[in-house]
């Protein structure tokens, strides 16, 4: 069992390094962030029914996680969002546009920053409901306001009147 939650870790680290990044914004508190993820997913793993993709599951706990932590220590220019490749490494470059758009995340609510995050990793929209715990039609409707708001953080100038 062991080896394979290290196996499963070491697989899709990138998904607990991506909810570091967006609701921590210091190296050292990713890091204790990523820390208290792997924990919490040690401890669930036992219990982990594969009724879902290990990906989704990992994607539950690490943002039920970094939500929990998030409420405790509160933390924290382009026009589209689709065009923005997000690092997943805290060793990887981060691009300055790329820095930006984590800028304008950071100030999302903790549950706009989950479908983000969802969002930015190309999940589909019933995915994200089962992971949130909303409806499809809903993360539609609340994805495409985050869009706006990140659009209107990013290009300020376009939007005022």
């Amino acid at each position: 069992m062991k080896q394979q939650f290290v196996h499963s870790i070491a697989e899709h680290q990138n998904i607990i390094h991506k909810v570091c990044r967006i609701y921590r914004d210091t190296v050292e508190d990713r890091e204790d962030l990523f820390q208290e993820i792997v924990y919490q997913l040690w401890k669930a793993f036992p219990s982990f029914q594969r009724r879902s993709s290990i990906t989704t599951w990992m994607y539950r706990i690490a943002l039920s996680t970094a939500m929990a932590k998030y409420r405790k220590k509160s933390t924290l220019r382009t026009t589209s969002l689709d065009n923005i490749d997000v690092a997943t490494s805290p060793s990887q470059e981060v691009h300055p546009k790329q820095e930006e758009l984590y800028r304008a995340i950071a100030t999302l609510s903790a549950a706009e920053k989950a479908i983000i995050a969802l969002y930015l990793d190309d999940y589909r929209y019933e995915e994200m409901a089962e992971i949130i715990g909303i409806s499809a039609n809903y993360v539609g409707v609340k994805l495409n306001r985050i869009k706006q708001k990140l659009i209107h953080q990013l290009n300020p100038i376009d939007h005022e009147t």
